[in-house]
């Protein structure tokens, strides 16, 4: 029978748990300017860009790569930098919203279609479909309604039906790829029976 003088009932010294940060150098480009940085081994790529170096077009949204919100670009692929270590980054080149505008602070193709089809409300989630939409441009390829529906499903927008957000996406890629051109390469309207699926 056991006793209380051992066991998980016996008397124990008494003992902290102590945590020593573990830190390393990282070197990367943000915005095309090279940086290098010490950082927590530990933290997201959201955190190491919002804290080090104030770009809060990088939401903190979910935190588990649900929402989009802290989409960036990295190497010219989207990712949800908040399930991205920040020591991953090291020699990557990374693009956030900020990043998108002329040197003369003009507006992107893709933000300003953003603008033109009042694809904003609040405007929490914007940031990461301007940088998830960047990189559908840089494909080069005729996107429909539905098929953008499908390359975004990875993120949400809690205020709108995503109706101008498709249509804003869809119009810039057809301005920067020439699409609008081709009398078949015309923004596509969501018809009103098919509205229900976007809301």
């Amino acid at each position: 029978m056991h006793s209380r003088e051992y066991g998980p009932y016996g008397p124990k010294p008494e003992e902290k748990l102590h945590y020593e940060p573990q830190y390393k150098i990282v070197k990367c480009r943000i915005n095309g300017i090279r940086v290098t940085k010490m950082v927590d081994v530990r933290a997201s790529l959201t955190d190491f860009l919002r804290n080090e170096f104030a770009l809060t077009s990088v939401k903190k949204g979910c935190e588990v790569g649900e929402c989009g919100a802290c989409a960036v670009l990295i190497d010219g692929e989207s990712f949800n930098s908040c399930i991205y270590l920040a020591i991953w980054a090291e020699g990557k080149d990374i693009w956030t919203t900020e990043g998108l505008t002329a040197s003369d602070g003009s507006l992107s193709i893709i933000q300003q279609a953003f603008v033109d089809e009042a694809a904003v409300q609040c405007g929490f989630c914007t940031p990461g479909f301007i940088v998830s939409a960047t990189e559908i441009i840089s494909r080069g390829k005729y996107y429909t309604i539905d098929e953008l529906r499908k390359e975004l499903a990875n993120h949400m927008c809690r205020c709108t039906g995503y109706e101008n957000i498709l249509i804003a996406v869809q119009k810039a890629n057809n301005i920067e790829n020439g699409f609008e051109e081709i009398e078949e390469h015309v923004v596509n309207q969501i018809k009103e029976e098919d509205k229900k699926d976007y809301m």
